[in-house]
């Protein structure tokens, strides 16, 4: 009769937690002026209509697109490269053929042009190594040369660029041109982030929900077949176990859905309430402290930031639930915040903990898409979270640490002028 009770009881379970890690990822889830060059008769229509970048929360004029030139007229270099930095792209000009290999090797660019006609490597051999290399066969290539037989656009084609444009051109249709290559490359890398993260989230449920669910397994399993015989104290185990493993695979599926709010969301940076902030995660951690028998020293007063409260709170309580349980016994937290020259504020997390070795430290802040290769015992998921918070507010994470001299937890915010009001609700 038993059995006929508990097993649909734990079918069901398990079918509900298996929608449930798929829902997780569902939820993370002009006019101008004509200018020609001395040689090959190239004509170029320079527009004198810039368009503009957009501007990011720092204020600061972000690129619009990496863009090598490459083209042995010196003349055609100097034009191109003009007219893509007004229109808002970082260019780079290359010579010749065997400085654009060194130059793409070094920095790759999100989209290359690309001269046929070169003394020493024309611009079909430069195509096909770069198309050769693992590192470099992705780079969106448009050729753009004064040859026009139907032969030589079947040969770039060959080679692996993606368009091609006869000169004399309008500037106006190879900026269409380049806005559709990068507009596409930029896709493509935003798919392949999307799939790398499904494979990583994928991992992460596999490894990170195994233990406590098999925790509970066995424990359902033990009061399954001896309920009748164990005595009061070891059923208060058993519950207690049950429990404790039930929150661990809860605040599993809570850091998931957190992970992937944080990829897809864009928030506006606030001056933040910074007491209030690390109060409100104290709260939340009363407990811990009190099992732990954590002392947790404040500064007087905090200095105000630029931040989203919510997701700061957050990397507050990553920090001092791991100094919580991985510092001295009992543990001894300080808490402080130090402006930097450069205008950001370093705020941090002192423990009193045994430290640890640069190889250590090397696997902290691993990047989610790389947990299942490199995982740091207790802090993996935590501290990914931590690192994806701060690289989309703009700020850096980091430790310092010696073996012996405990360990600093920190992360940058960039100062404000305004007094803080930010705060969890």
């Amino acid at each position: 009769m038993k059995r006929a009770f508990y097993a649909p009881v734990l079918e069901g379970v398990w079918v509900d937690l298996k929608m449930f890690s798929n829902v997780l990822y569902c939820l993370s889830a002009k006019g101008g002026d004509l200018i020609q060059s001395q040689k090959k008769g190239d004509v170029y229509c320079q527009s004198s209509r810039p368009d503009y970048s957009i501007q990011d929360t720092m204020s600061q004029t972000k690129p619009k697109g990496n863009i090598l030139i490459v083209d042995d007229v010196p003349a055609n270099l100097k034009v191109l490269t003009s007219m893509l930095t007004e229109q808002g792209y970082q260019v780079r000009p290359a010579i010749n053929g065997q400085v654009a290999l060194t130059a793409v090797r070094e920095t790759p660019p999100d989209l290359i042009l690309l001269d046929i006609v070169m003394p020493g490597m024309d611009g079909y051999e430069v195509c096909e190594r770069l198309k050769a290399d693992e590192q470099t066969r992705d780079i969106p290539i448009i050729f753009v040369s004064a040859l026009d037989a139907t032969g030589d656009k079947v040969n770039a084609f060959t080679a692996g660029g993606v368009d091609y444009v006869p000169k004399p051109f309008q500037v106006e249709e190879v900026l269409a041109r380049i806005n559709t290559h990068l507009t596409l490359r930029n896709l493509q890398r935003s798919l392949q982030e999307q799939i790398a993260e499904l494979d990583a989230f994928a991992h992460t449920v596999a490894h990170d929900l195994k233990n406590p669910l098999t925790a509970i397994i066995g424990y359902s399993d033990l009061l399954y077949n001896h309920v009748s015989e164990l005595e009061p104290e070891k059923l208060e185990t058993v519950g207690h176990g049950v429990h404790q493993a039930a929150c661990r695979a809860v605040n599993i599926i809570e850091e998931l859905l957190l992970l992937a709010g944080v990829r897809k969301r864009n928030v506006e940076l606030m001056p933040l309430d910074m007491a209030c902030v690390v109060g409100q995660a104290q709260e939340r951690l009363k407990l811990m402290i009190a099992q732990y028998q954590g002392e947790i020293i404040l500064p007087e007063t905090w200095p105000v930031s630029l931040g989203y409260a919510p997701w700061i709170g957050e990397v507050w309580i990553n920090y001092l639930s791991n100094g919580l349980k991985y510092s001295g016994k009992p543990p001894r937290l300080e808490l402080g915040a130090t402006p930097q020259a450069d205008g950001m504020i370093r705020f941090w997390v002192k423990d009193n903990g045994p430290g640890l070795t640069p190889e250590a430290q090397a696997t902290l802040f691993t990047e989610f898409t790389r947990l299942d290769e490199v995982r740091a015992k207790g802090h993996g998921l935590g501290l990914s979270i931590v690192r994806r918070i701060m690289d989309k507010l703009g700020g850096q994470v980091g430790v310092e640490s010696e073996i012996g001299q405990g360990s600093v937890f920190y992360f940058t915010l960039p100062g404000a002028e305004e007094n803080g009001q930010g705060c969890m609700g």
